[in-house]
């Protein structure tokens, strides 16, 4: 059994296959997708995800969405989108390098929530190279 993949975001389809595995970040932690699964809806949070296919692991950053689970269908909603091999390691380095000292000192609640947000995105980006890297 295999479970039907289909991660989209506003401007393309970023994946679109049949999958054995999938491992998501949600705003509740990570959960793991197998054949069979209960029906299920979820938010999706900044982060990593993995995707088994053909033994093989692969891994996607996606920058929040939801996710629908049935019938061995997955469909995943993202704002945002990127496979390892759309992002430049030493960009990636720099982006998250800069994110980390925006927070630090950023001042003030908006200020604050923006500079946040920019490290998790460029949190989950960093994290992605770094993980298929390995």
């Amino acid at each position: 059994m295999v479970l039907s993949l289909r991660v989209m975001a506003p401007n393309r389809i970023v994946w679109n296959s049949e999958v054995g595995e999938i491992i998501l970040s949600t705003n509740s932690g990570q959960i793991g997708i197998l054949p069979n699964h209960a029906p299920l809806l979820t938010a999706l949070d900044m982060g990593v995800s993995k995707i088994r296919s053909g033994g093989q692991w692969s891994a996607m950053a996606s920058m929040g969405g939801f996710t629908m689970i049935d019938n061995n269908r997955v469909t995943i909603l993202v704002n945002e989108a990127e496979v390892s091999d759309e992002i430049d390691l030493v960009e990636a380095q720099k982006d998250y390098e800069v994110a980390q000292m925006e927070l630090a000192q950023a001042e003030g609640r908006k200020r604050k929530i923006e500079a946040n947000l920019a490290f998790k995105r460029a949190k989950a980006g960093f994290y992605l190279l770094l993980d298929s890297n390995q």
